[in-house]
């Protein structure tokens, strides 16, 4: 295999105010035709950065100090502007990470796909019409027809990826850089994505940048991984080689924070049902004029389920699964259409508005996006803080006890005084964590606390909610995509699908031997199933 695309010593300096002086430090990495390198690190490892300068879209305080990026042997970091949007989606195309964000929500997706055309041929509209048709069919888009017509919002997290896919390769570029293309995906969809880059790339000889922070899909999709750590290579080598004999500290605690998928022993779980839900049901209706051809959606179907006072109840399964729907529900976020919650004994549904406002303080939500979920004119602290003093208790012990909280979830207590968008995710993520602890409450309810961090930050993040358990007596409702997750942190799980739970019981029980075909395929479509099983 000729090389394609080379890095050489190459520097990218970031601005005076920065943190660090340089984004990238002397990077040399090369990739080969046909051949998939996995760029492996966690946030602020350069990973991303080094995507950004081989496509020349740096930040306008950020450039490149020294180096060369070679395609084919042509410097691309002097060519002009306009010669540099020709080699941009012709000869290198870019997945990103968050399609929503990188599509326009205005124009239909065939639209946008046949730009790529309409700026880089000659071809008609027909013609152009014509190919993207028979892109979306490459990348397995359901009913391409309705895909080309549709808007952003109107397909799901797995279409859009696939869209964008397809308009990364219509133009056939020789190089094909995905910037965590699957991170936001659940566990079937994410496999889906990662057998058709795999296969497109076989296929049609394509050399594949593939950028993650995920060891699993290292494990499914590399052929050579070089793992970044601060702006450095710090480990290079054949995948098989990284994964089973890696050389570098940092590499092995990457591999190491990679949850395996068998369970802890299984704890001795309390007789006393703290939470019980009893035949909970949602139904959404959308569309229709009048109420006519109204589409009517049961988002949780008849839900049953008990959590034992002090143990974690997981829910699994995919998006459209009605799992944070249920959890909307458990606190009262949304109303269930029927069926009981007790908590304690007492039916949330059944209380007032002015009842549950009292009785929520019992029961907290730790939601999903922690920056969405904090106001960013409050400082962390008043944020912390504020349930307390909704509550009754005054505003200066209430900042006393937030500051105590920073300290018991692993902040500075100093740190009250900051607003959230100084902090890191997994940072911010614990102050969402120490202000639904502010109450009190006698159950948790985290949803997907986790799944946007790196994969070491997780893993602190999940060892301080065990922790927290343990200490604090609570019970946790732990939503989740991700089964590796849940089979290290929860002592029961529940899997749904459709809004119906197919199959519960002893976490260990159901992952070790799945009776239900649908959590059979959750768990075999793990990436690097093997891998983690080996970690």
């Amino acid at each position: 295999m000729s090389e394609l695309l080379a890095l050489k010593s190459l520097s990218v300096r970031l601005p005076p105010n920065a943190d660090r002086t340089h984004a990238l430090k002397d990077v040399s990495l090369s990739l080969k035709r046909n051949e998939i390198l996995c760029v492996v690190g966690e946030s602020g490892s350069g990973k991303s950065m080094t995507a950004s300068a081989i496509m020349q879209l740096l930040p306008g305080n950020v450039a490149i100090e020294a180096g060369e990026i070679l395609l084919e042997g042509r410097n691309l970091c002097h060519l002009p502007d306009a010669e540099m949007r020709k080699v941009r989606g012709a000869k290198i195309a870019m997945i990103f990470q968050e399609p929503m964000t990188s599509l326009n929500p205005l124009i239909s997706i065939g639209a946008q796909i046949g730009e790529m055309f309409r700026i880089h041929t000659e071809l008609s509209a027909d013609e152009i019409e014509a190919r993207v048709m028979a892109l979306l069919e490459e990348v397995r888009i359901p009913d391409p027809q309705r895909a080309y017509a549709a808007y952003p919002h109107e397909l799901s997290g797995g279409q859009r990826q696939r869209a964008m896919i397809a308009m990364a390769l219509a133009l056939d570029p020789a190089v094909l850089i995905a910037d965590e293309p699957t991170t936001a995906l659940d566990v079937t969809t994410q496999a889906q994505i990662l057998a058709l880059i795999r296969d497109l790339q076989k296929r049609k000889g394509t050399a594949v940048l593939f950028i993650t922070h995920d060891f699993g899909v290292v494990a499914e999709i590399a052929d050579r991984v070089a793992v970044m750590q601060h702006g450095l290579v710090v480990e290079e080598g054949a995948a098989d080689e990284v994964l089973k004999s890696p050389q570098h500290a940092y590499t092995r605690q990457l591999i190491a924070a990679v949850p395996p998928l068998t369970s802890p022993p299984a704890r001795t779980l309390s007789g006393e049902m703290i939470l019980d839900i009893d035949g909970v049901s949602k139904t959404y209706v959308s569309g229709g004029f009048l109420g006519r051809n109204a589409r009517v959606t049961k988002a949780v179907d008849n839900v049953t389920l008990a959590l034992p006072k002090g143990a974690t109840l997981g829910i699994v399964g995919e998006s459209g699964s009605g799992k944070s729907t249920l959890a909307r529900c458990i606190v009262r976020l949304n109303d269930a259409d029927s069926g009981a919650i007790r908590l304690n004994g007492r039916d949330l549904l059944a209380l007032t508005a002015e009842e549950m406002r009292a009785e929520r303080r019992r029961i907290q939500m730790v939601f999903q996006d922690p920056f969405a979920s904090l106001n960013p004119r409050r400082k962390a602290g008043d944020l912390v803080a504020q349930g307390m003093v909704v509550h009754g208790t005054p505003k200066a012990e209430a900042l006393r006890k937030a500051k105590a909280l920073f300290e018991m979830v692993g902040l500075d207590p100093a740190s009250t005084d900051r607003y959230p968008h100084e902090f890191s995710g997994g940072q911010r993520q614990r102050i969402g964590l120490a202000r639904a602890l502010a109450l009190e409450p006698d159950v948790l309810v985290a949803d997907e606390p986790v799944s946007a961090l790196d994969v070491s930050v997780q893993a602190q993040v999940l060892r301080l909610l065990a922790d927290l358990r343990e200490r604090l007596g609570l019970s946790l409702v732990f939503i989740t995509h991700d089964l590796r997750v849940a089979a290290q942190v929860c002592d029961l799980v529940a899997v749904m699908k459709d809004g119906v739970v197919v199959e519960s019981g002893r976490v260990g029980d159901v992952f070790g031997s799945p009776q239900h075909a649908y959590t059979q395929a959750l768990i075999g479509a793990i990436p690097g199933r093997d891998f983690s099983l080996k970690a």
